[in-house]
């Protein structure tokens, strides 16, 4: 899956903050847009950081599935 793709459905979820620390480290903080939980992920490279925010909605949204099933 492309990292646009990825990033578009990361959207859906959460609003998405991105920044670029010292040497290079990019951090992206994840706000869910209806409970307000945060995470934040930090990585040197765009594509990694992008997959692990992705990784990170879905355990979520398995999680969420869990308990209203």
């Amino acid at each position: 899956m492309r990292n646009t793709t990825k990033l578009k459905q990361i959207l859906l979820k959460y609003n998405l903050d991105l920044s670029m620390e010292e040497e290079d480290l990019m951090k992206m903080v994840l706000i869910d847009k209806v409970s307000g939980r945060m995470q934040s992920f930090e990585h040197s490279s765009y594509s990694q950081l992008i997959s692990k925010g992705y990784g990170y909605m879905l355990k979520e949204l398995k999680k969420d599935l869990r308990k209203s099933g």
